[in-house]
């Protein structure tokens, strides 16, 4: 891993891992205004895009969008990262809740309902233990046979008050030290990274490599650069070319390990990432204070 000293990231502990595996999968990249959305309709268009454990439903709502689950298998994510909807309705098994503008709420499994109004971006993020949202995705096909390199999804413990709507604001204050404004649940962590103005230094990128799990980027605003490599193993057949690919938002790409990656802003205004992981980081998770919902969740992984 390379990170700017005055990167959080250049603290994290070291992989223990030196192999090189014998087979990769690409990246998988979606720039949702490219692409016919999966479902639409007058109030709302909708893309699902897939990783191996997890589907991203990235909706545009131009004025009402309205979702429901009926037994639902675990728990999921809501995700409102701006302030233009005019209100967020929010039901889980009878328990009724407005979810502000730039916040995001854990659901438990069960049922639920949804309804948007107004104008602006709605985010749901599934594992693909829910079956029927996976074969949804706009990239189905790839995940036909799993993805080599990727752990097996097992979640993480429930909350420790129980299965209940879980609601944080997104508004917190920037932190020297902290790396971006990491939320997680069962089954995900969310980390939706400080914004920053203008194009990044490059002088100070961050190329770095997971292991054992895909990474999503899921740009909200503004736009980016996705910067992938992969390894040479001894096997050349299995090389692959690097990815030097532009993604304006809105848009995603899911970044497979071992490949090194690093994003590049290079809107002129404000760009804004979210890296969304599932299940949870244990390495995030050992840093203390930067998991900012620890206490509802607590892990054996925590910084005690």
């Amino acid at each position: 891993m390379a990170f700017d000293s005055s990167d959080p990231r250049a603290a994290l502990a070291k992989s223990g891992t030196s192999s090189i595996p014998s087979r990769f999968a690409g990246a998988e990249y979606c720039c949702f205004h490219n692409v016919e959305p999966t479902l639409s309709d007058a109030g709302s268009q909708t893309w699902y895009m897939r990783g191996q454990n997890f589907v991203v439903a990235y909706s545009e709502v131009k004025d009402s969008l309205t979702f429901s689950r009926d037994q639902q298998v675990d728990e999921w994510v809501l995700l409102v990262p701006g302030s233009s909807l005019a209100k967020v309705s929010l039901e889980w098994e009878g328990e009724q809740v407005v979810v502000p503008g730039r916040s995001i709420a854990f659901v438990p499994g069960g049922s639920a309902h949804v309804v948007a109004e107004g104008s602006g971006q709605v985010v749901r993020l599934f594992t693909t233990q829910s079956s029927d949202v996976a074969e949804l995705a706009l990239n189905s096909v790839s995940y036909a046979d799993a993805h080599p390199n990727v752990a097996p999804f097992v979640p993480w413990a429930e909350a420790i008050d129980g299965p209940r709507i879980h609601i944080y604001s997104l508004d917190v204050p920037k932190e020297d030290g902290r790396f971006g404004r990491i939320f997680r649940c069962s089954t995900f962590m969310v980390n939706f990274l400080d914004p920053t103005v203008g194009p990044r230094d490059t002088s100070r990128m961050s190329p770095h490599t997971h292991d054992d799990f895909e990474q999503c980027s899921l740009a909200v605003e503004g736009d980016y650069f996705h910067h992938i490599r992969w390894p040479w193993g001894t096997d050349k057949a299995q090389w692959r070319e690097d990815d030097h690919r532009h993604c304006p938002s809105p848009s995603m790409v899911v970044i497979p390990p071992p490949a090194i990656h690093t994003s590049q802003a290079v809107g002129q205004g404000v760009n804004q990432l979210v890296d969304i992981f599932c299940p949870p980081r244990i390495d995030f998770s050992q840093k203390a204070g930067w998991v900012l919902n620890a206490k509802d969740y607590p892990s054996e992984h925590d910084s005690h």
